[in-house]
């Protein structure tokens, strides 16, 4: 998969030049339901995406944020799924931690990841057969993530703009010792890859299939591990775009662990 993951990177890049154009002006600002803005930025994006990948690999399908999905898609075996801007709030609030990112899932399984961070020049991505790197800058660093298995020396990857007493009471009931906060959910998964942090926990079906398939095949090929809040494997290019049981991730050394507390802070509320 070299070619697609060139492309990827290549269409990721191009749509993240755009953003940072609008990123400097007065980007306008629409809502497509509570809690939920979408902007010129997202859609201008997601077009660059879109059409460079229709363009590029015409008998894939495309499932895309701001695209109207159809059923045409169920069909295909290879599938793109596409946040344009993952992070939007941060980007109205010109924080930073916005990221694109482009995934590829074939039989419903995340095979390769692009996760870009326009404002760094950050990139992370992950291929079959070519592992999981991190670019920014001239430098590019081969990911793996650290094989801590002791909670309390382990770093939990929080939402900067959501807070969740749920994520508390599991965190509490792991003694997990530090936290790190940040927007995008790849840019959370990276943080994982690289060592920086240990775990992520969104408990609610709020995420869509196009949130975390880029950044799971990164995760993945970095050596951890994502499931939905059962310790089931996330599918994708499903009918639900939804990820309706919530997301798991871990750098896997106590993954079991993690996904029995979930179980039982649940059932304490």
């Amino acid at each position: 998969m070299e070619r697609e993951l060139e492309v990827a990177k290549q269409l990721a890049r191009r749509a993240g030049k755009r953003i940072l154009e609008l990123y400097r002006s007065d980007a306008q600002i629409q809502w497509k339901g509570v809690d939920d803005p979408v902007t010129a930025a997202d859609h201008a994006a997601n077009e660059i995406i879109v059409s460079g990948l229709a363009r590029e690999f015409p008998d894939d399908g495309i499932l895309a944020e701001e695209t109207p999905d159809t059923a045409a898609r169920l069909a295909r075996e290879r599938v793109w799924l596409i946040d344009p801007m993952d992070g939007t709030k941060q980007f109205i609030d010109r924080i930073g931690e916005f990221a694109v990112m482009i995934g590829l899932a074939v039989e419903g399984e995340a095979r390769l990841g692009v996760v870009y961070q326009p404002t760094s020049d950050r990139m992370y991505y992950a291929a079959p057969g070519l592992g999981a790197f991190v670019e920014e800058g001239w430098s590019t660093k081969r990911l793996h993530v650290v094989e801590e298995n002791r909670f309390e020396r382990m770093v939990i990857a929080l939402s900067r703009s959501h807070h969740s007493p749920t994520v508390d009471r599991i965190r509490e009931r792991l003694g997990v010792g530090g936290a790190i906060r940040s927007g995008s959910v790849g840019l959370k998964f990276g943080l994982i890859a690289e060592g920086r942090a240990h775990l992520y926990i969104h408990p609610s079906g709020r995420t869509n299939q196009w949130d975390t398939c880029a950044p799971e095949a990164i995760l993945r090929a970095a050596g951890g591990v994502v499931s939905d809040t059962r310790g089931e494997p996330l599918r994708y290019n499903a009918p639900e775009i939804r990820n309706l049981r919530g997301i798991l991730a871990s750098n896997g050394a106590r993954h079991a662990d993690l996904v029995a507390a979930f179980r039982e802070g649940v059932q304490e509320r």
